[in-house]
């Protein structure tokens, strides 16, 4: 009589979730991230960037200009900028003066302005009046960090080096115990460390939304927020 084979131990889909469930707050994010990435994923689906624009050239525009602005603000500045200004070489052409005052309500337009034209100016004299599509070459572009690099690079050229940590990343990624860091280059590694790197792109627009709806700089709604079990700065 053939020996009677003893039932299989292997729970795989069901350990998974016990183990899901058994994650809180004060588990290691090394455990945490993977959920967190999921559950945030599945609740903003249709994230991406909320700024306008038709090329590279708005895009970067756009991402000096939304330097402590809104989106929306600067959305409503460029319906116009962008019919005025269609080349690098548009930007040099007027005074620095008008630039100003056709920026002007997304405040700091005196910096960004400038910003704009030496960027400009580099991309006529060294790039043949075309946006550079490397995080190296963007870089040396009078007002672009990495931030802004990312930004371009992913939604104008397909291209994903980092993850553009902006104020509402740097909050979240503070908050959910991603990064203990201030600097945003640090909290960048500190995201790629624990991100898969083919969700580096898609969810940083995940984190925007959920700091713009859900985990705002003051009084976060942490009773609405789908990953506050997991959060060691949830008030719940």
């Amino acid at each position: 009589m053939p020996a009677r084979r003893k039932a299989s131990t292997r729970t795989t889909g069901a350990s998974g979730s016990r183990r899901a469930r058994r994650l809180t707050r004060e588990s290691p994010i090394e455990e945490r991230a993977p959920e967190i990435v999921r559950i945030l994923s599945e609740a903003y689906p249709d994230a991406k960037v909320a700024l306008r624009f038709s090329n590279p050239l708005e895009l970067l525009v756009a991402t000096i200009l939304s330097a402590q602005c809104t989106d929306e603000k600067v959305n409503e500045v460029t319906e116009t900028l962008f019919r005025k200004y269609r080349r690098p070489e548009d930007y040099l052409r007027v005074p620095e003066e008008e630039l100003r005052a056709d920026i002007r309500p997304t405040g700091f337009f005196n910096q960004k302005a400038t910003s704009i034209r030496e960027a400009c100016r580099r991309i006529v004299e060294v790039y043949g009046g075309r946006v550079p599509d490397t995080m190296e070459d963007l870089l040396t572009l009078r007002g672009v960090a990495r931030k802004t690099a990312n930004i371009v690079l992913g939604n104008a050229f397909g291209k994903v080096e980092g993850i553009a940590v902006d104020t509402h990343v740097k909050r979240l990624a503070n908050r959910l115990g991603f990064s203990a860091a201030s600097d945003p280059d640090r909290i960048e590694q500190d995201l790629m460390r624990l991100i898969p790197r083919d969700r580096w792109f898609p969810f940083t627009y995940v984190l925007i939304e959920h700091g713009r709806a859900v985990c705002t700089a003051r009084n976060p709604r942490c009773e609405a927020c789908p990953v506050n079990h997991l959060c060691p700065s949830s008030s719940v």
